[in-house]
């Protein structure tokens, strides 16, 4: 059986930059946005986002996507919506200078498609609206870093 974020052990985190500098705590912020209480999810998602998306993509931002799109299908994650937003929010900001990173942070989110579509049918209301939000986002995504569709 598979362990929740079990994968997270398998990434260099200390080798990758955010916009804060090394990329060490990534995993401290994932398993508090899994298993923490509401306010300790929230200020850690409120975190991540300002550390992986909220100017620029990182490498860090593209190791970090498919352990958002884990925790966006984890029923117990106490803040699935926001997840779902910084994932959003990925898919629209980009890296003037490292245009791979652009690219391989879309791709990240562009590949939770499946994730998204499964959520737009989730039995909470709000998450069902965020994900339909993302798969708008998710079909309408065209910039110049990532391949024509």
């Amino acid at each position: 059986m598979r362990t929740i974020l079990g994968d997270m052990r398998h990434v260099q985190w200390h080798e990758l930059r955010h916009a804060r500098g090394s990329a060490s705590q990534v995993p401290g912020m994932l398993s508090r946005i899994a298993w923490g209480d509401s306010e300790s999810a929230e200020d850690a998602l409120n975190d991540l986002g300002r550390w992986i998306a909220a100017m620029a993509v990182f490498d860090a931002t593209v190791a970090t996507v498919p352990f958002l799109w884990e925790l966006a299908a984890m029923e117990t994650v106490k803040d699935r919506v926001g997840v779902l937003g910084l994932l959003g929010t990925i898919l629209a900001r980009g890296q003037a200078h490292q245009t791979e990173w652009t690219r391989d942070a879309h791709l990240a989110v562009l590949a939770g498609r499946p994730t998204a579509e499964r959520l737009s049918g989730d039995g909470d209301p709000a998450v069902r609206a965020a994900a339909g939000e993302l798969l708008a986002a998710l079909g309408g995504h065209d910039c110049l870093s990532c391949p024509p569709r």
